[in-house]
């Protein structure tokens, strides 16, 4: 697999021409249009005012509680499970309960992350705890993680209980990765070896479990979900590295996010701990200006040009290249697992194209 060596979201070029005839936006449509029923049924079961507050969550009502085609996110772990489950040689269906208990989680861990970071926009609207408040945020993103794990249970079988302790042990891990991101931005140093553990738990271990699951289900046994798990796992590395660049020069129409958005929240992000590691002028000069800000009482009050001073810092001191050269390298081991499990060729192709799809994201 050869991919492009530039930082703006250059297309990958797959070794195998069969990538080339994946259709992107109909995987990810399958993952939405099969997932979204049992979605919208499993909210309903949620009490007033709740289940209001997640339908505006996912998209599906304004603030006012008014019908709207929101934008409930790229699918992309809905797609995987789908797909998952195709790799385990039994129909996409199977994997349905799956790929909507993974989505599940993934906006609890949102609703409950835009609370503790302060973000006031997602996906170009107001987040949940700015429009509801902050207790409807946190009741709302617990009751999602319930409905997750009872939708898998009600389906009685050996592999759904198999399917319910992969997906508990990666929330575990995820809650965990949140936990360290946060601890992160009170200290002065963190090590390369202590973000990608982070970013491997708060990112990695959802979408290790989101390739697996719908396998799971499917009657697959433990090594063949496990080497997708890797797949996943690594994949989703590489999504936090592609993230991670995002969050310090991604384009605001784009991403829905504030300009420097990681910056302004302290975080301790891939390209930030590459450059501090680095060494050399910039890096010092980097170093000496976060721990600065770190004591600063007035860094809510920042202009644009001083965060544009530390990206460009962190840039010089080789914070953003590095990110994007472990993104390729994240890519290529998540490819390279696939080897390791005996599945359908369309499948293999399919997920090697969701793989390049997030690696390529405009950034």
């Amino acid at each position: 697999m050869s991919i492009s060596t530039g930082t703006r979201g250059e297309p990958v070029t797959p070794a195998n021409p069969a990538v080339d005839t994946v259709d992107i936006a109909a995987l990810l449509e399958r993952g939405r249009a099969m997932s979204a029923p049992v979605l919208r049924a499993a909210v309903d079961r949620l009490a007033p005012p709740m289940d209001t507050v997640a339908a505006y969550h996912f998209g599906w009502i304004d603030a006012q509680g008014r019908p709207v085609d929101g934008d409930g996110g790229k699918a992309v772990r809905p797609a995987l499970a789908l797909l998952s489950a195709e790799a385990a040689g039994v129909a996409a269906e199977v994997g349905v309960p799956g790929a909507v208990a993974v989505e599940l989680v993934h906006n609890f861990s949102l609703l409950h992350d835009d609370l503790m970071d302060g973000d006031e926009q997602r996906r170009h609207r107001d987040t949940v705890w700015k429009v509801h408040g902050p207790a409807q945020a946190i009741l709302v993103g617990d009751a999602l993680f319930a409905l997750a794990n009872e939708l898998l249970l009600e389906i009685g079988t050996v592999e759904a209980g198999r399917a319910t302790r992969r997906l508990t042990t990666a929330t575990r891990k995820l809650i965990d990765g949140q936990a360290q991101d946060i601890s992160f931005e009170h200290r002065d140093r963190v090590t390369v070896e202590e973000c990608l553990e982070m970013e491997g738990n708060k990112t990695g271990a959802l979408l290790a479990c989101a390739v697996s699951i719908g396998a799971v289900l499917g009657g697959a046994d433990d090594r063949t979900a496990d080497t997708l798990e890797a797949y996943g796992y690594h994949l989703g590395l590489a999504f936090q590295a592609v993230d991670d660049l995002l969050g310090i020069w991604g384009d605001p129409d784009s991403t829905g996010k504030q300009t420097w958005s990681d910056l302004r929240q302290r975080k301790k992000s891939l390209p930030v701990v590459a450059a501090l590691a680095a060494g050399g002028p910039a890096s010092e000069k980097l170093g000496e200006l976060l721990a600065a800000d770190a004591e600063s009482h007035d860094f809510d009050t920042f202009s644009e040009e001083e965060f544009a001073t530390r990206a460009a810092l962190i840039e010089e001191a080789g914070g953003r290249e590095w990110t994007a050269q472990e993104a390729r390298r994240q890519h290529a081991v998540a490819i390279e697992a696939l080897h390791g499990v005996d599945m359908p060729e369309e499948v293999r192709a399919q997920l090697t194209a969701l793989a390049d799809f997030v690696v390529v994201r405009k950034r």
